[in-house]
């Protein structure tokens, strides 16, 4: 039976090129392209994954940022009608602490806590006169059937975490990486300080650093999923 863009339920967004070829490569099966109108300029990757049909974007090559991500997921809403949920999955910077285990190559995945919907746009709003940043406003949490998913999913990989320290770290027992649940700062920096890092992450308990997620919480609803690459700082590559 012939696919058409009705029958596409999933959205996944990618921000570089690295992570289009990962999405490409856990595809179940890879489907022939569609036609577009002249008004969306997205190139799509279509395929089907774990029964689901699934169409993937890429950010414009050297395009990153809040307003690009917004672009790309318009587009794609408009070319697939039918789109139920999205998925923002790619790499982002860790912030390592005492509480949350954060490491190179763990996976932190946005969830709602609080009044935050689970990604925080953290440089908008305003700075008060003692130097903290009040937020304005929060962006749309995940639609509600990712969240049931997501409660099976942190159901399944609770571990024990070991006490995190900068320096000399304990050993785990696996080399497995850990999943982590919580909040995922977005804006359109790249962060590579650790003293603003983490002067930003206590205020609002933040797991990791992005620069997308923000720009279409509320057009797509997505679940953002990130995989740890560096610890935004001035010693990561």
């Amino acid at each position: 039976m012939k696919v058409t863009h009705r029958d596409y339920t999933v959205a996944w967004i990618c921000a570089l090129p690295l992570e289009l070829r990962a999405a490409k490569a856990v595809l179940d099966e890879v489907h022939p392209s569609l036609p577009q109108v002249n008004s969306d300029h997205n190139n799509y990757t279509l395929g089907k994954i774990s029964g689901h049909n699934v169409a993937v974007a890429c950010l414009p090559s050297g395009v990153y940022g809040k307003v690009s991500a917004s672009t790309v997921v318009s587009q794609m809403l408009s070319t697939f009608p039918e789109i139920r949920f999205g998925l923002m999955v790619g790499i982002g910077g860790g912030v390592p602490s005492t509480g949350v285990d954060v490491r190179l190559g763990d996976v932190v995945i946005s969830k709602p806590i609080g009044c935050s919907g689970g990604v925080v746009q953290y440089d908008y709003g305003k700075t008060l006169r003692d130097g903290k940043s009040q937020h304005n406003g929060s962006l749309n949490k995940p639609r509600p059937i990712l969240l049931t998913a997501l409660a099976q999913m942190e159901s399944d990989s609770i571990s024990r975490r070991h006490q995190n320290q900068l320096v000399n770290r304990e050993p785990r027992e696996t080399s497995m990486p850990d999943f982590h649940y919580g909040l995922i700062a977005s804006g359109d920096q790249v962060m590579k300080n650790a003293k603003i890092r983490d002067a930003i992450a206590q205020e609002s308990n933040l797991l990791c650093f992005e620069m997308e997620a923000a720009g279409f919480m509320d057009q797509l609803q997505p679940l953002v999923i990130r995989g740890i690459c560096d610890y935004c700082d001035s010693l990561s590559r």
